[in-house]
């Protein structure tokens, strides 16, 4: 008779961004057997993504072969109720105010879900396999189409009373300031985050007469990482930019630890890639502005995980009840 092999157990883990989505197959070490990221369509409808979702997922179990058992998904969704399984009232996305997902996602795949914030499945991903394994008290910022952010707090995720804790991105920089998808103006995620330090680019190229390889590229093309490469090869108006988001966010984070008073905090996403260029503002804002106590106690990290390592997230979030 032949031997009987044991198929590995993992979990379909997706995480939704407001411009890419990205699938990885998990298992409960942390190891991605298979990963795919396509775009999200967050202008267009949720029905052209659930298409989109299940002939993605198809062709990433193709290629794992026959050798994994998907026991449960995992997703990590931008304005996501842990409680409701739905996406409420999600700014960056154009598929009604409130979405679905899990019951959706659910019935397509006959799987059971756990959905949460994707800045809120990003931490559990640091806490369980990443930069936070230390930790017990610390924040998140994903900085990438929006801000999100997810708090731990005694090694356990905040979700607060509606599911929706830690919505940092909307805290108030300036109540005249920028319009926001949301609604509201001056929100922290129009001036820290990919699109609004795209937004500080075009104003400053609007200001200052420098020399900058970023006056050829249009909103639309341009990307945080260009604006990253351009202020580490010393552009000036690329430098300009991350100057005035870490002194923004610098000062925000400044009040997240009169709230929480944590360890530390992560941040991840695009912006993050720009290194020190965004590190060294952001901290030397950051404790200009603390409370005396608390001064020289809180560390900034980047977060080391590459942009597809977010399926890390959304899968701790399932795999965390998991004996």
């Amino acid at each position: 008779m032949g031997t009987i092999t044991r198929k590995r157990e993992v979990v379909l883990a997706l995480d939704i961004g407001g411009t890419y989505t990205k699938i990885g197959l998990v298992d409960k070490n942390g190891n991605i057997i298979g990963k795919r990221v396509f775009n999200t369509g967050s202008k267009n409808s949720f029905q052209g993504f659930v298409l989109n979702l299940e002939e993605e997922v198809g062709l990433l179990k193709a290629a794992s072969g026959n050798m994994v058992k998907i026991i449960g998904i995992g997703i990590g969704a931008p304005n996501a109720n842990f409680y409701t399984g739905q996406m409420e009232h999600p700014p960056n996305f154009k598929w009604g105010d409130t979405i679905p997902i899990s019951d959706t996602i659910s019935s397509l795949f006959k799987l059971p879900v756990v959905l949460a914030n994707d800045a809120n499945a990003a931490a559990l991903g640091e806490y369980k396999y990443g930069m936070a394994k230390e930790l017990k008290h610390f924040v998140v910022l994903t900085l990438g189409t929006g801000l999100g952010s997810g708090m731990v707090v005694d090694g356990k995720l905040l979700l607060g009373a509606n599911g929706m804790a830690g919505e940092l991105g909307h805290v108030n920089v300036d109540p005249e300031g920028r319009s926001c998808n949301c609604g509201l103006k001056g929100c922290l995620e129009t001036y820290a985050s990919v699109t609004g330090i795209k937004r500080t680019v075009f104003e400053l190229l609007g200001e200052l007469k420098e020399e900058s390889i970023l006056r050829k590229v249009s909103f639309d093309k341009m990307t945080g990482e260009m604006i990253a490469e351009q202020a580490i090869k010393g552009d000036v108006i690329a430098l300009r930019a991350f100057e005035i988001t870490g002194e923004i966010l610098g000062s925000k984070m400044a009040d997240t630890v009169a709230h929480l008073d944590p360890q530390a905090f992560i941040l991840t996403g695009g912006l993050s890639k720009a290194g020190n260029v965004l590190l060294k503002p952001v901290v030397e804002h950051m404790e200009a502005n603390l409370f005396g106590a608390y001064k020289g106690k809180v560390k900034v990290y980047l977060s080391t995980s590459e942009s597809a390592d977010a399926v890390l997230g959304p899968a701790a979030l399932f795999w965390q009840d998991v004996p």
